[in-house]
């Protein structure tokens, strides 16, 4: 089987979230990953918990399929090998600590005239110039700074999102601009300098909220899991506890939703309800009314008549819910992959293709590929040994 990115090497000095979810991705098409990690501790994303027999949840998500090469970059010998590695690699991703890569020669101006053909993706807080270049970033404090926090949550407090919204945004395009890299160097014959910021790519994501307050007009307000302009939508209570999320677009859908759903067809006529910007202002009066008919039914009383009146719908899953979704089973997105402690289940990565299967390779432990690579590269037992002994690796 041919995978799009067969045959392409990363070389990846990535900690946490963001690089390594770009990096997972490659390796997803097909792509070599080797991920260069701290002698002994390696990434410190290993350590965030121990949910995952033993493991991290943050790094089980995102580093299948990879290679572990450890390296102390501080040592000229550990040094020596990556500047080797990199001779035959195709892509370098790092998301060290602002200017780190640089200060080692690591950075694009320092490497193209060694490796013309080098793509070389750096991923950071805030880009690499302007005022704000040198600042630690971290997932929360991006979440803070792109504006996110100001828009999510409910009047009375921000919250931020569950999971970390901003690496994933950063990592999805530093993903997509190494697969244009590799396109344009296929054109072009040379490789290319990819610089990406969280904030950038967060705020990209605030596109709505920006428009939304433009040239000085007020900001969509914090509505916790509702809409902040369209109603009903967002999550609405049933009588056995459960929740139930439900959007409507247009007056049609409306009158459908208070003919089946609610089953009060004059409802919506009612001069309070009779559009979504009249809705939105009468909201507390018209959720009163939606639970108070809610009240009365299950769950799957609600979701059924929802669905007869073909009104978008959704369940308040959980996390067991999600392990457990049907549509996922259905749809035969789970595979088992190794780790050091055990298999563990995995989803397929989203996009479905008819022409190859994604890799899903074991998650590595640290090191696990030193050795082999340091041989690759020509290294015998001896000069393998010395930098042991040193510390290098």
């Amino acid at each position: 089987m041919t995978r799009p990115l067969d045959g392409i090497t990363v070389v990846s000095l990535e900690h946490a979230i963001a690089a390594p979810f770009c990096t997972r991705q490659l390796a997803d098409l097909g792509a070599r990953v080797i991920k260069v990690e701290r002698p002994g501790s390696g990434d410190f994303a290993r350590a965030y918990d121990t949910r995952v027999k033993g493991q991290a949840s943050h790094f089980v998500w995102t580093n299948r399929s990879k290679e572990s090469l450890t390296l102390d970059l501080k040592q000229p010998g550990a040094l020596a090998v990556l500047m080797q590695l990199l001779g035959r690699a195709d892509v370098l991703v790092q998301n060290l600590a602002p200017g780190a890569a640089a200060r080692m020669g690591l950075s694009f101006d320092a490497l193209k005239l060694a490796h013309p053909k080098l793509i070389v993706c750096d991923i950071s807080g805030y880009g690499e110039d302007g005022p704000y270049r040198d600042k630690k970033a971290y997932d929360l404090l991006i979440q803070s700074e792109a504006g996110f926090l100001s828009v999510t949550g409910t009047s009375d407090a921000p919250s931020k999102a569950g999971n970390s919204v901003a690496d994933i945004a950063a990592g999805m395009y530093a993903y997509t601009g190494v697969l244009s890299a590799l396109l344009l160097r296929d054109k072009t014959g040379v490789g290319s300098h990819v610089d990406v910021s969280m904030l950038e790519s967060l705020a990209e994501w605030m596109g709505y909220p920006l428009y939304y307050a433009f040239d000085g007009a007020p900001p969509p307000p914090r509505t916790g899991a509702a809409h902040a302009s369209i109603y009903p939508y967002g999550p609405f209570q049933a009588g056995d506890g459960g929740t139930v999320m439900l959007g409507l677009q247009n007056e049609r859908e409306w009158k459908l939703f208070c003919e089946l759903v609610l089953q009060d067809a004059a409802l919506a006529s009612d001069p309070r309800f009779d559009s979504n910007a009249r809705r939105n202002a009468h909201r507390e009066a018209l959720r009163g009314l939606i639970l108070a008919v809610f009240a009365k039914l299950s769950t799957e009383q609600v979701l059924a008549r929802l669905d007869q009146a073909q009104i978008a719908n959704a369940r308040m899953n959980d996390m067991a819910g999600l392990w457990a979704h049907p549509q996922l089973q259905a749809r035969q997105r789970w595979r088992v992959v190794q780790t050091p402690a055990g298999d563990i289940p995995a989803l397929l990565p989203p996009g479905r293709s008819n022409a190859f299967d994604p890799r899903m390779d074991p998650i590595p432990a640290v090191g696990q590929h030193t050795e082999a690579i340091l041989r690759e590269l020509g290294q015998d037992e001896a000069a393998i040994a010395a930098l042991r002994t040193c510390g290098a690796i």
